[in-house]
């Protein structure tokens, strides 16, 4: 990497941090397209790397939610399991599948969460503490997981809409839940994407050093924020993602080889 690519890793690192702590989507909505555009990695490097650099992110976040009371983590219990079977057999399918296509759907799963989560849809049955039934989160930690696994993403955009929308849960506690589960689901994709080379660890290193102060000053932002500004702000901040990374990821495949 080049000095001023080392810079911009660190400022890029940074604003994932931020983003993670303040939406509680790991990360690599950010570090994804900056990988494949500003720091020289290949695409499937761009899939691959935000993994491990999801693990201090999601940690320091998710430690900032737990001082404050806005984690279940008896959700995490529920979906930790299914979420690292869901990882493993995501990064695994990396290998047949092609990257700019997998990119494509990010930003489509982007889309979405932005939708909802401005939405703020709630189901027939209120959430309470305590009464969801184990198996609603053991199902959305599968799906996290496999997306986590295979698209580089961290699995947030699946869990926080999902357990806003589908469960009822309050948005900020949903966003510390996130960020407890990724730190988990990072893991085993992170294995196997090592093993079969697809991690730059220089941009991984690079990264690391923006977004661990970045996770904690994007926590107590949202902290303490009011959940509708909170709301707008994750749904308006992952649509705009969405409609950038999506647009050039098209044109990308639109183009083919060369």
């Amino acid at each position: 990497m080049t000095p001023l690519q080392v810079i911009i890793g660190v400022l890029v690192g940074f604003v994932a941090g931020m983003g993670s702590g303040l939406f509680g989507v790991g990360g690599g909505t950010v570090t994804t397209p900056a990988i494949d555009v500003l720091l020289g990695g290949t695409a499937i490097q761009a899939v691959a790397t935000p993994l491990p650099v999801m693990f201090p992110t999601s940690v320091v976040g998710a430690i900032t939610y737990g001082r404050a009371s806005e984690v279940s983590f008896r959700a995490f219990r529920w979906a930790v399991g299914p979420g690292i079977i869901g990882a493993i057999a995501g990064a695994a399918l990396t290998e047949v599948v092609n990257a700019h296509l997998l990119l494509v759907i990010t930003s489509v799963l982007i889309g979405w969460t932005g939708v909802e989560v401005i939405r703020g849809r709630r189901p027939r049955v209120p959430w309470k503490l305590g009464m969801t039934p184990g198996w609603k989160y053991a199902a959305i930690g599968l799906v996290a997981g496999f997306v986590s696994g295979l698209l580089g993403i961290g699995g947030g955009v699946i869990m926080v809409p999902a357990f806003t929308t589908f469960i009822g849960m309050p948005l900020k506690r949903a966003l510390g839940t996130s960020l407890v589960t990724i730190s988990a689901l990072v893991v085993p994709g992170t294995i196997v994407h090592a093993a079969l080379g697809h991690i730059d660890w220089a941009i991984f290193l690079v990264l690391t050093a923006g977004v661990i102060p970045g996770a904690r000053v994007g926590a107590k932002i949202a902290l303490g924020a009011k959940e509708g500004t909170l709301r707008v702000a994750v749904g308006a901040f992952l649509l705009a993602i969405s409609v950038l990374y999506g647009v050039r990821e098209l044109a990308s495949l639109v183009r083919g080889p060369g």
